[in-house]
């Protein structure tokens, strides 16, 4: 092939030997290496002036000196004056860690410092002591648009009437202080009037009080621990901007009963979370990065973070091959996904060989913790279960140990990404688990040598070299989504 040099990292340099051979080139000399003060450096000791620079390194081991080294080399060929340089990243780095944490009701997870709590707390007028359970009302209110006229006669914050207003004569008169303007979000929020009715609870409901607004836009809910910790909130086009952490004042003439609420702990996030996909993102196209080519994105919004060419792999080719070939009587045996977010990898790959589906459900209770539920019959049959990625270790196994005691009389498990890291082997090697097939797109001797037998290796490199081939030809790379290159 000509105009193309080929330089491999330090995470992954067998896999990068296998895709040159199946390319029948020579890999590019570059000298790495560390200074005492453990800075990376890069020396391309070859010209790659006005080539198409490949550049193969895996999200594997020490994976931010890895990441840092993709990126000087990318610079280091920029500055070279390459003509067009490609990050190959077989394991994509930092791709599990989502934009925004998010509840189970969909809702961001936020955690209130405690001095905000502590600010807010005489504002109840003794109702909120710091430290103990609290109460939470709920406040359903619709979002106001506001207004330049006053709001009207005997409301909160409007005009007194005339029969409440206090005479003034000249002389305390000329001593009253000017009532200010009201700004207009204060006039929009002053036509709130609370009902005289007391909503007394049952033993399975929060005590709530529902305010009243006019001028009505758009409905919102609002939901707050008194303890100060917001459990949810939702806006749909509202033109009032109203500060999430302050509390809602008790209506007057409403008695609230005191309830305590389960204590919550210290977990969760903060009100702010760092945006690592976007980050990993900019940080490769400032380097000079032309193309990416990966394999089967944790995240494939993660393609989205980019402005230049993506192509996200595919393993399930390579799986149904495995399959085929090592799995006697295959279509007796039932493809299982572990976890709901695999479901759509896991079906697609039942459709196309056509055979049974199961899924692992995880059920989370508020009192027992999470429970897996299965989905489907595993009675007496192989299972195969399907996933991107294992890194721990404790979704596969303990997604084994429910399908044994189900009845499966053999579990087999594909994976693409095998990082197995911390215990996940020894974890692996005492499981119920028959099998474990990964891929080599992080290395996998170590691992192999630890699972006593268990882990087995299926090779990516003519995929990925296939994929160099059609892209520096300019053909296309569909094919590669559906089919396996040998």
């Amino acid at each position: 092939m000509r105009d193309i040099s080929l330089l491999a990292g330090s995470s992954h340099p067998k896999l990068a030997e296998g895709i040159c051979q199946r390319l029948g080139a020579a890999l590019g000399a570059c000298t790495l290496s560390k200074f005492s003060n453990k800075e990376t450096n890069v020396e391309v000791r070859e010209s790659v002036r006005e080539q198409d620079v490949y550049i193969i390194q895996s999200g594997c081991g020490n994976v931010n000196d890895n990441f840092m080294e993709l990126l000087i080399m990318i610079a280091a060929c920029k500055t070279a004056s390459a003509k067009k340089v490609t990050a190959v990243m077989p394991c994509f780095p930092y791709a599990r860690q989502p934009e925004t944490p998010y509840q189970r009701n969909g809702t961001p997870i936020s955690r209130v410092p405690a001095s905000d709590v502590s600010k807010y707390a005489n504002l109840y007028d003794g109702q909120l002591e710091l430290g103990k359970p609290s109460t939470t009302s709920t406040l359903t209110s619709t979002t106001t648009t506001p207004v330049l006229s006053d709001p009207p006669a005997g409301k909160v914050g409007g005009p007194l009437p005339p029969a409440a207003a206090p005479a003034l004569n000249d002389e305390n008169a000329a001593a009253a202080t000017p009532t200010p303007r009201m700004s207009t979000m204060e006039k929009s929020m002053s036509t709130l009037s609370f009902p005289d009715e007391v909503v007394e609870p049952d033993d399975t409901t929060t005590p709530q009080y529902t305010p009243k607004f006019k001028h009505m836009r758009a409905e919102s809910t609002l939901s707050m621990d008194l303890g100060g910790r917001m459990s949810s909130i939702s806006r749909s086009h509202s033109n009032v901007a109203v500060h999430p952490l302050a509390p809602q004042p008790p209506a007057p003439g409403v008695h609230t009963v005191a309830r305590n609420a389960p204590a919550r702990g210290n977990g969760g996030y903060k009100h702010w979370s760092a945006r690592s996909g976007t980050l990993v993102a900019d940080m490769l196209m400032a380097a000079g990065a032309d193309h990416i080519i990966t394999m089967d994105l944790h995240d494939p919004q993660f393609q989205g973070f980019f402005d230049i060419p993506v192509d996200n792999l595919h393993g399930q080719p390579l799986m149904i091959k495995y399959i085929k070939e090592k799995i006697p009587q295959y279509q007796k045996a039932v493809i299982v996904s572990p976890d709901a977010g695999g479901a759509k990898r896991a079906t697609v790959i039942a459709d196309k060989l056509n055979m049974d589906f199961a899924l692992i459900h995880k059920e989370r209770r508020v009192a027992a913790g999470s429970e897996l539920i299965l989905v489907g019959d595993v009675k007496d049959r192989v299972c195969i279960l399907v996933d991107d990625i294992a890194d721990t270790s404790f979704t596969i196994t303990r997604a084994a140990a429910l399908l044994t005691k189900s009845g499966a009389t053999r579990i087999c498990a594909l994976i693409t990404h095998g990082i197995l890291s911390g215990d996940a082997t020894d974890r692996i090697r005492n499981s119920t688990l028959d099998e474990v097939v990964v891929s080599n797109s992080v290395p996998q001797d170590d691992h192999v040598a630890k699972c006593g037998g268990k882990l087995k290796v299926f090779d990516v490199a003519g995929v990925f070299a296939e994929a160099i081939r059609r892209i520096h030809n300019g053909e296309s790379v569909s094919f590669l989504f559906e089919e396996t290159p040998y």
